[in-house]
């Protein structure tokens, strides 16, 4: 069966302060690779390679399936005031540092929220933030502190880079609203409980940039937004 991604946290947290609208939709989709796949990639591992070899390196960067599907594309809808805010979750989200590799590669949270970083190598890493409009961070996370909270209080796109092991890296999104999501390995996506209505959906991965298409959302049901990105030139 495919893998449809979706935001579990967006749609259970707005169901549960009764902000889903009235009447709502859904878009569904798959994010493809126009060109030829790229043949896969794999990174070295240069340091601590008895803890960061205990699993495949593959370079995260542009994951393209069999089919073309796009993995770790962020989808969600631009310029939207109506939109239900993206309630801060019981539990933190967490950032896991593993292997020496950021788990999940590209995660969203809520604009307010705080994020858990852990660290169970044993080994000494550094969370290193890009941030545009929250506060950057350059820590050192020693193997004896094995989580550590880090808040974003602003919408915004983050790189994640390790100071230690210089090919970890991840993408964190701080979201100003629900309707936010990321595709699948398959590249599939779904974004629930959107008010009827023409929207502009964007686009975004990391390594091929932003698209946008326009998509319309009926009151009940579901809209299609498959979306093929250009190839790399």
């Amino acid at each position: 069966m495919k893998r449809i991604a979706s935001l579990v946290v967006a749609g259970c947290a707005c169901a549960a302060l009764g902000m889903v609208p009235a009447r709502a939709g859904s878009i569904v989709g798959k994010v493809t690779y126009a060109g030829p796949a790229p043949a896969p990639k794999t990174i070295t591992v240069t340091k601590d390679k008895d803890v960061c070899s205990r699993e495949p390196h593959p370079d995260e960067t542009l994951v393209v399936a069999a089919d073309k599907g796009l993995a770790n594309v962020v989808v969600y809808i631009k310029d939207a005031p109506a939109a239900p805010k993206m309630a801060i979750p019981a539990k933190n989200p967490e950032l896991d540092q593993r292997s020496c590799k950021f788990h999940p590669h590209v995660q969203i949270i809520p604009a307010g929220s705080t994020m858990d970083v852990l660290n169970n190598d044993g080994i000494l890493h550094n969370i290193h933030t890009y941030p545009k409009n929250n506060t950057p961070v350059n820590q050192a996370q020693p193997k004896f502190k094995t989580r550590m909270s880090l808040k974003f209080d602003k919408p915004d796109t983050v790189k994640l880079t390790c100071d230690v092991h210089t090919w970890m890296n991840g993408w964190l999104i701080v979201a100003p609203h629900a309707w936010y999501t990321v595709s699948g390995p398959d590249g599939t996506f779904k974004l629930d409980n959107v008010a009827p209505g023409t929207y502009t959906l964007s686009y975004w991965q990391e390594t091929l940039g932003s698209q946008t298409a326009q998509v319309t959302v009926p009151a009940t049901g579901e809209a299609k937004a498959d979306f093929a990105y250009p190839a790399k030139k």
